[in-house]
């Protein structure tokens, strides 16, 4: 076998290579492209659930006791505080499908459950100008 033989066989199999990963390198930016469109829509139906979820009729708390937060719960309900009758505060989180809370969620529920919550007030004295 002579060097050019050699050669020409590396170049060859370099070139397969090279198409192979090509190949390879589309399918997978096919795959992340609809991994990011799956999340997208999940977020988009996600925040579409959180406001259409305490219109439906068998919502079980009162869309007049409800709070949007957003950030670390999605609702705190005040419930049956319209009705003048305060039975609870609940954090509430909706979930769709098979999400999963995330680590700030689990804190606070973790914190909830261990009843480390408390009613605090801070107020701001008016301030006077000395004339």
């Amino acid at each position: 076998m002579d060097i050019l033989t050699l050669v020409f066989g590396g170049l060859v199999w370099f070139i397969i290579g090279v198409f192979i990963m090509r190949i390879v390198s589309l399918y997978e930016h096919k795959w992340v492209r609809k991994q990011a469109t799956q999340g997208s829509r999940s977020a988009i139906f996600g925040e579409v659930y959180e406001k259409i979820l305490p219109a439906l009729p068998n919502f079980p708390y009162a869309p007049k006791d409800m709070v949007f937060i957003g950030k670390g719960c999605d609702y705190i309900i005040f419930d049956w505080l319209s009705e003048g009758h305060l039975r609870e505060i609940v954090f509430l989180e909706l979930k769709s499908g098979s999400a999963q809370m995330n680590k700030n969620e689990k804190m606070i529920q973790s914190i909830v459950d261990r009843r480390r919550v408390r009613f605090s007030e801070y107020r701001i004295d008016s301030v006077r100008s000395k004339e």
